[in-house]
């Protein structure tokens, strides 16, 4: 089994800036699987992105050496039809160029033709291995299994590709295709239902949820007293009174950050709002408290810029007189947002005794995030996406100096004013 992430080029610009986060995604799969990662094999995850071709031919190759039933099992509008007209390893038929058109549409209808129940009664599974389920074993049989997945399909060179479109469900039924004469067969399966935020979407808007290019947020300040707003749907506040939020928002709708009560008035539909929102009518008496999310990450070093560079200040971290903690906030199906907080060093460590451990009542930063039902939220440790995509700096043995200020006239006028 293989775990593979598409859509890469939403997560950074270039491609090795994606590489670098392989360890990161890593980490994050292995907390969102927790206690059953332990016997998961997490060395075959791969990041790809069909938009910009990134290790799609890799994955091509890969499908092509290993051969057999290849599955591509995900939720609904994550990619993988885009992916699977990347990685169909078409053109690879042996043996083709003496075969007609017609010909070749007289063998399709004899294969077709041919594959009928009680050719299907008669197939004999091939067990792997000892110990193995088989159909038999599971109660159920061929014949009953032709009705779950099209039948065997005639190989063709170019096959037509199932339809890629932003709207999720486009596949309703799986897709089967051979490939690599005989070698093996590439399914799509119609992708996995989930809880959808676009129920509360109005006509016409439902679009606006699909990020489809990287957003390149700008960063917003959330001080006491005041709140976020996404799309109308959304709210984000700091859970205290005297902590002040620093969010990148890496959402496709449409940011507010304004006073709790106006967004409290907003967000229930009690106030006609100035910006335009997507809430359907009557989604204001549905939004309840999704949770209260800690800040529970040390991104300090990440955040402290040229305070701890070698080229600058060169601080060292513990030297900081202050802490930064930080989490992302993901809204399902759409984005999700970067929350970072500063807190006094001197503070922290009469909370913790020395700053190093930590006990069962230590008190984190916090958020509170509201959400339609309650639901479509959920927590991650931080991924920094906002350090990425901003110019390179170069090294200090690369800078030039700055260039010297033009002295032409300068004498004139200091005689002009003798």
């Amino acid at each position: 089994m293989s775990f593979v992430i598409t859509r890469a080029d939403l997560l950074a610009p270039q491609k090795q800036q994606v590489d670098s986060l392989m360890p990161y995604l890593v980490q994050v799969l292995r907390d969102a699987l927790k206690s059953t990662s332990e016997d998961i094999r997490l060395g075959n995850v791969r990041c790809v992105s069909a938009t910009r071709g990134w290790w799609t031919k890799q994955v091509k190759e890969d499908i092509l050496t290993r051969g057999g039933g290849a599955w591509m099992v995900g939720k609904v509008n994550v990619g993988k039809s885009q992916l699977l007209e990347c990685i169909y390893p078409k053109g690879r038929l042996q043996n083709t160029s003496t075969i007609s058109p017609l010909q070749s549409k007289e063998k399709t209808l004899a294969t077709e033709e041919s594959t009928t129940p009680s050719d299907l009664a008669s197939f004999k599974p091939v067990r792997f291995g000892k110990g193995r389920a088989s159909p038999e074993s599971l109660g159920t049989t061929p014949s009953s299994e032709r009705f779950l997945i099209p039948p065997i399909q005639a190989e063709r060179q170019f096959p037509v590709l199932p339809l890629v479109s932003a709207l999720p469900g486009t596949t309703v039924s799986p897709i089967r295709l051979p490939f690599g004469g005989g070698q093996g067969e590439l399914f799509d399966l119609p992708g996995l239902p989930r809880s959808s935020l676009e129920d509360h979407v109005i006509e016409g808007s439902k679009s606006d949820l699909v990020m489809r290019h990287r957003v390149k947020p700008k960063q917003l300040v959330i001080g006491p007293g005041k709140s976020l707003l996404l799309g109308g749907l959304i709210r984000i506040a700091s859970a205290s009174s005297d902590i002040t939020l620093l969010v990148h928002p890496f959402v496709p709708v449409k940011t507010q950050v304004t006073t709790s009560e106006k967004a409290i008035g907003i967000h229930t539909q009690r106030y006609a709002p100035l910006v335009p929102t997507i809430a359907r009518p009557g989604t204001g008496q549905k939004i309840s408290l999704a949770g209260t999310f800690q800040l529970k990450w040390d991104v300090t070093k990440q955040r402290s810029g040229p305070l701890t560079s070698r080229s600058a200040a060169g601080l060292k971290t513990k030297d900081l007189p202050f802490l930064v903690f930080a989490t992302d906030i993901l809204i399902e199906g759409c984005g999700w947002i970067e929350v970072a907080a500063q807190v006094r060093r001197k503070d922290w460590e009469a909370q913790t005794g020395n700053g190093d451990s930590l006990s069962g009542t230590t008190q984190f930063p916090a958020v509170e995030v509201w959400s339609p039902n309650g639901d479509y939220v959920a927590q991650r440790r931080p991924m920094n996406g906002w350090s990425l995509g901003k110019p390179k700096r170069l090294a200090s043995s690369r800078r030039t100096a700055r260039p010297r200020r033009s002295m032409k006239g300068a004498k004139k006028r200091f005689k002009g004013k003798t």
